[in-house]
């Protein structure tokens, strides 16, 4: 399987609705960061590696036909490189709401690291490089 569908858009902007509707439409299975959180003995390596600029696109993505939010996010110009065929989606929000929300919710936790449970570490801090690489 190859993905026909990239994101481009953030976190907190619509991309699990994106994730359920792409995945309604036929263009499912759909990866998103839920599926590196309930996969991240598997994805969390392999994203590792890709922020240290060996992706390996095709073990991330194995078995998705298109991948929303974050970590393809940070990654879609590479993604979409890896696969030219693909089409690509920017799903947006406004600035002010969107900082609002991101700030409750994935900011609120990955800035309070003694809060992180120990089992969580190494997700926790792949989050963290991926909102780096995305934010400078």
């Amino acid at each position: 399987m190859t993905l026909s569908v990239i994101s481009a858009g953030f976190g907190r902007t619509g991309t699990m609705s994106l994730k359920l509707a792409l995945e309604q439409l036929g263009f499912g299975p759909c990866h998103h960061m839920i599926e590196v959180i309930e996969n991240g003995e598997a994805q969390v390596p392999l994203w590792n590696a890709a922020l240290a600029g060996t992706p390996d696109f095709g073990a991330i993505y194995d078995g998705y036909n298109s991948a929303v939010d974050w970590p393809t996010a940070a990654f879609w110009q590479e993604t979409a490189e890896a696969y030219p065929d693909a089409k690509i989606i920017l799903s947006t929000r406004s600035a002010e709401s969107w900082y609002s929300s991101i700030s409750e919710t994935i900011l609120a936790t990955v800035w309070a690291p003694d809060t992180w449970p120990p089992q969580a570490t190494e997700w926790f801090k792949m989050v963290t490089k991926v909102l780096e690489r995305s934010f400078g």
